[in-house]
Parts: C-alpha cells; structure tokens; sequence
C-alpha cells in the first residue's frame, strides 16, 4: 500500500441506523441479543476445568455475552431516541424509565455472569418490544 493511499484510507468506520425518517424500526435484534446474552451466561456456568480450551471457550463467550449486550444498549437506544414520539409517550408515560432500567441491565450484564440479572434483561427487552409494537398498531 503507498502512503498516499494509506493516508486517504479511512481510520474510523462508522455504524449506525441512519436519521432518514424511514420507519423501519424493529426491536427484534435487541431480543435475539438478549437470547445470546442469557445463552453465553448459561455455557459460562455450565464450564468445567481449567484446560486451554476451556479458559479458550470462557474468553469466547464472556466476549459474546459483552457485545450482545451493547447490541441490546444500541438496539434500545436507537429505537427509543429516533422512533418514539411524544403520543408514544402520554400512551406510556413510564417508557423513559423503563428503557433507563433496561439500559442498565444490559450494563449489568455486560460486567457479570448472573443468570438472573439475564433474565431479567430478556423480560425488560420483551416488555419494550411489546411497547414498541403496540404502538404500530
């Protein structure tokens, strides 16, 4: 690679929905991303010994439990800041503290292995879907 094009290739790459008001919002990826979270916090617990490939697997799914989490946060975050309306909001007046508690789950999550506390982020994660959809009604 020359140093022309290494200076013009791009450092960052940026993710993101985009701002376009298309209407195409749906919270079934924050769900299968608190699936996994609870799937990952199930295989950690379920590991025995102290092998490489057992430290390997625990270094595996303790990585996928962390990024499926931030994905739930993403997930979350994008559809309660771009989707939902002030109507949105009278029909459901405690929609902002729900998604603070779901975000902070999925913050816990992302710092422990607890079987519960997954749990409970797939709950909240299902309860904001169920918002979200019956909204669309």
């Amino acid at each position: 690679m020359s140093r022309l094009t290494r200076f013009l290739a791009p450092t960052t790459v940026a993710r993101a929905h985009c701002d376009v008001p298309c209407g195409i919002y749906d919270p079934h990826e924050a769900e299968i991303a608190a699936q996994t979270v609870a799937k990952m916090v199930e295989l950690i617990n379920g590991l025995d010994g102290n092998d490489t490939a057992t430290r390997n697997k625990f270094s595996r799914c303790v990585r996928v439990k962390e990024d499926h989490a931030e994905k739930v946060k993403h997930e979350v975050q994008v559809i309660w800041s771009d989707y939902f309306k002030p109507e949105h909001l009278t029909a459901h007046p405690d929609l902002h503290d729900k998604v603070w508690k779901l975000l902070k789950l999925a913050g816990k999550n992302k710092q422990n292995v607890d079987a519960e506390a997954a749990a409970q982020l797939q709950a909240a994660v299902k309860e904001f879907s169920e918002i979200f959809w019956s909204t669309k009604k």
